[in-house]
């Protein structure tokens, strides 16, 4: 098994300037990171409160580099153009011990 992170970049501002259309693709984009957590394949979601604004990251569990490029596709913000998408592996993740 491989682990990859998955970084989301909107606008800086996204969080308090979504437009209606946007809060309803970002409620998509969360119940699919929910979804993808709940069968074991997202291993961690969620925004970042980094000060020069705000940004989504995911820590992704797969077998092949092509098995996210899947989930990439799939996304609700990323069908909708909500921002770029960026996908890297980490080839020697620590996991911990279940």
């Amino acid at each position: 098994m491989s682990y990859f992170l998955y970084r989301f970049v909107p606008r800086p501002d996204f969080p308090s300037t979504m437009t209606e259309a946007e809060v309803a693709v970002m409620r998509e984009h969360v119940a699919y990171w929910q979804a993808l957590a709940d069968k074991g394949t997202a291993v961690a979601f969620g925004p970042v409160a980094d000060p020069a604004g705000f940004w989504g990251v995911a820590v992704v569990e797969a077998e092949t580099p092509e098995q996210v490029q899947a989930i990439r596709s799939a996304d609700p913000a990323v069908v909708a153009g909500l921002g770029p998408v960026d996908v890297y592996p980490m080839p020697d993740a620590i996991t911990r011990r279940s």
